[in-house]
C-alpha cells in the first residue's frame, strides 16, 4: 500500500485498539465493583478479599471480555454499522455476564448464593449495555470524522453492474466516484489508479482481472474485488512445501465424518432444548393461527437439502389458506393482502420459522447451513448457474452464511458464493459465530435490505452523470 494508505491503516487500527481498551477496562471495572461488594459482605473468612483472589477474578473477566468481544465483532468500531456494533457488544456482554454468574458460584463454592448473584449480574449487564451502546455510538461518530470515506475507482469489464451502488450505501466508508473500463491502455489505467485511495475491480475476464491486480500490486494500491467461484474454492486451499515450486492443495472433501457426527449431535441437543424452552411460544402461536381463521396451523412446502434430497419444510402458516393455489411461487411483500393478521406478527419476529426445529430434530435440516430452496427455484437457478448445486454438499439450515451476511434481495449467484464460503471454511466455531450473528440480525426488517425508491432515484441520476445508464440498460436487456 502507498505510504498515505499505510499511515491511514495504522491510525485506524490504533483508534480501534484505544476504543477497545477503554470499553474493556470500563466493563471489567464495573464487574470488579459488583464482585468486591459481594465478597466484602458475604465472605466471612475474608480469603476472597485477598489480592490474589481478587486479581484472578478480574483476569478471568478480562479474558472473557477480550475473547467474546473479539469473536463477535465488538471491537470493530468504524467497520460495522452503529446498530450492528452495539448488537455485537450487547450479545457479548450477555454471554460474559451469564458465564461469570456460574464462574462466581464456582469460586465461592456455594450454590446458595445464586439468588444473590443473579440480580447483581442482571443489573451489571443492563448498565454495561447502556454505557457500551453510548460509547459505541460516540466512538463511531468520532471515527467517521477522523477517517473520511475512501475515494475509489471502479474498473469494470464488458458488463457494468451496480456493485458501486451497494458500496456507496456505506457512505461512511466508501465513495466509488470514478469509473474506468479494463480495456483502456495500461498507461491510462496506471495514471488513473494513482488519483484514488483504492480500486474496485468489478466483474471482468480472468486475464484482465489478473492484469489489473498486478498493476495495483506494483503501485501499492488498496484493492477490492468480487471473487469468482473458483477464487472461493482456492481461498480454502492448503500450502504444500515439499518442492521448490509453490503448490496448493484443495481437498474438496467437505466435512469429515467426525465433524458431521458432532454437528448432528449438536443439532439434536439444541433443537430439542429449543423446542422445550420455546414450547409456550409455539402453543400460543398455534392457537392464535387457529383462532384467526380456523385454517391449518402449519404450512408445508417441498425443499431441497443435502445431495438434492427433497423434504417438506415446516412453518407456521402466515398467509391465507391456498395463498399459492396455482402451485406457483408468489413472493410476499409487506403490504401483501394474503398475509393474515397473525401472519404479520410472526413473520416480523421470525416466529413462523420455529417449527423447522422439528425438521432439524428429524434430520432433514441442520441449525446452520445453506437455506433450503424450493424445488422449482433450484431447477431454475441450476439451469442459469450450474454451480448452484454446490450448495447441496451439506444439509440445508435454519440459518446460514447467506442469511447472516446477505440481503433479502441477494442474487442467486451471490447466495451461492456466500454459502460456498461457509462450506469451504466449515468449522464448529463458524457455526457458533453464525448462530450469534443470527441473534443480532433477527429484528432487522427485510424491507430495508434492498434499494429504496429514493436510493434508486439517486442511483439513476448518478449513472446519468457518469455515463453508466447505457451500460446498465444493455445488461438488463
Amino acid at each position: 500500500m502507498t505510504e498515505k494508505n499505510r499511515k491511514r491503516y495504522e491510525r485506524k487500527h490504533a483508534f480501534r485498539v484505544v476504543c477497545g481498551i477503554v470499553q474493556t477496562l470500563l466493563n471489567t471495572a464495573a464487574f470488579y465493583y459488583v464482585w468486591w461488594n459481594f465478597v466484602r459482605v458475604h465472605n466471612q473468612t475474608g480469603h476472597l478479599l485477598g489480592r490474589g483472589n481478587l486479581g484472578m477474578a478480574v483476569l478471568i473477566y478480562l479474558g472473557l471480555c477480550l475473547f467474546c468481544f473479539n469473536a463477535l465483532g465488538g471491537f470493530k468500531t468504524g467497520v460495522n454499522r452503529k446498530m450492528n456494533l452495539v448488537a455485537s457488544q450487547v450479545v457479548a456482554l450477555f454471554l460474559i455476564d451469564f458465564a461469570e454468574l456460574f464462574i462466581s458460584l464456582a469460586i465461592t463454592g456455594e450454590f446458595r448464593f445464586f439468588s444473590d448473584f443473579l440480580p447483581r449480574y442482571v443489573l451489571l449487564f443492563l448498565v454495561q449495555a447502556v454505557v457500551n451502546g453510548i460509547l459505541a455510538s460516540l466512538f463511531t461518530d468520532l471515527y467517521r470524522k477522523i477517517f473520511p470515506p475512501l475515494h475509489m475507482l471502479e474498473i469494470y469489464g464488458g458488463e457494468h453492474n451496480r456493485v458501486y451502488a451497494k458500496m456507496n450505501l456505506r457512505r461512511d466508508k466508501y465513495d466509488v466516484c470514478g469509473f474506468l473500463s479494463c480495456e483502456e491502455p495500461e498507461d491510462v489505467i496506471r495514471a488513473e489508479i494513482q488519483k484514488y485511495d483504492a480500486v474496485l475491480i468489478n466483474d471482468m475476464p480472468d486475464e484482465a482481472e489478473n492484469r489489473i491486480l498486478k498493476i495495483c500490486f506494483d503501485l501499492d494500491e488498496r484493492v477490492y474485488f468480487i471473487p469468482k467461484i473458483s477464487d472461493i474454492i482456492v481461498k480454502s486451499s492448503e500450502e504444500i512445501n515439499l518442492f521448490d515450486t509453490p503448490l496448493y492443495l484443495c481437498r474438496n472433501m467437505g466435512m469429515t465424518d467426525t465433524e458431521a457426527a458432532v454437528k448432528r449431535l449438536l443439532d439434536i441437543l439444541l433443537s430439542a432444548l429449543a423446542l422445550v424452552v420455546l414450547s409456550p411460544v409455539l402453543l400460543i402461536t398455534a392457537a392464535a393461527i387457529k383462532l384467526n381463521d380456523g385454517g391449518p396451523v402449519f404450512f408445508r412446502q417441498k425443499r431441497c437439502t443435502f445431495g438434492g434430497e427433497e423434504f417438506s419444510i415446516l412453518k407456521f402458516r402466515s398467509m391465507i389458506v391456498d395463498a399459492e393455489k396455482d402451485g406457483r411461487s408468489h413472493p410476499a411483500g409487506e403490504a401483501d393482502d394474503r398475509i393474515t393478521k397473525v401472519g404479520h406478527v410472526i413473520r416480523a419476529t421470525r416466529i413462523d420459522e420455529l417449527p423447522q426445529l422439528i425438521n432439524i430434530l428429524k434430520g432433514d435440516m441442520s441449525i446452520v447451513g445453506p437455506r433450503p430452496e424450493r424445488i422449482e427455484h433450484v431447477q431454475q437457478y441450476t439451469a442459469e448457474i450450474p454451480e448452484f448445486s454446490f450448495r447441496q454438499k451439506v444439509k440445508g439450515g435454519l440459518t446460514g452464511y447467506a442469511q447472516v451476511y446477505g440481503k433479502y434481495n441477494t442474487t442467486a449467484l451471490d447466495k451461492l458464493k456466500l454459502d460456498l464460503t461457509y462450506i469451504m471454511n466449515y468449522s464448529l466455531l463458524l457455526d457458533v459465530q453464525i448462530i450469534f450473528e443470527t441473534v443480532k440480525i433477527i429484528f432487522q426488517k427485510e424491507s430495508t435490505e434492498g434499494f429504496s425508491d429514493e436510493q434508486a432515484e439517486r442511483i439513476r441520476k448518478f449513472e446519468e452523470e457518469h455515463g453508466l445508464v447505457g451500460a446498465q440498460e444493455k445488461k438488463d436487456e
